[in-house]
């Protein structure tokens, strides 16, 4: 599989409710909370539009999303961004997708006049790659909240000024 058609989608459908749950689901990499609030993200975009304050960028190869990002900003601050999800398919994973997904979220942010984008994951060692992931890719880590999720899983928050 190449990224060679891969294209990027902004406009949210009926449809990707359920494509971004199956899409959350198949990764095997999270809780069904985690799945339903996906989802949830998504209807309150089509419920609200922009008035939810959640944006997305569908990445597609041949008009099937393999990946996708959400992101809004922040109420009551002037400048600064939360990214919300950033999912790949499992099938497209390690081909540069999540990255090209950061790349246009981080495009788009700072587009619309975001300076500082957090972004926020699990301590858990499930989440380590994608520790290194926000790493990589010019994040720094600025707070760790030990045991905020369960025992022995912190918040770890990290933030890209762009």
């Amino acid at each position: 599989m190449t990224i060679n058609e891969l294209t990027f989608r902004y406009d949210v459908a009926v449809t990707d409710v359920k494509a971004v749950e199956d899409l959350v689901r198949n990764t095997g990499f999270f809780s069904e909370d985690e799945i339903r609030i996906a989802a949830e993200l998504v209807s309150e975009r089509l419920d609200k539009g922009t008035g939810s304050g959640y944006y997305f960028i569908f990445a597609e190869n041949r008009n099937k999303m393999i990946g996708y990002s959400c992101y809004g900003p922040i109420p009551a601050t002037s400048f600064s961004y939360d990214l919300y999800w950033i999912a790949v398919d499992q099938h497209w994973q390690g081909k540069g997708i999540g990255r090209l997904l950061l790349a246009e979220s981080e495009k788009m942010i700072a587009a619309n006049g975001g300076q500082r984008i957090y972004v926020e994951t699990a301590g858990r060692p499930q989440y380590r790659s994608t520790r290194e992931f926000y790493l990589r890719c010019g994040y720094e880590q600025v707070a760790c909240l030990e045991h905020f999720y369960a025992p022995d899983d912190a918040k770890i928050m990290y933030l890209k000024c762009v």
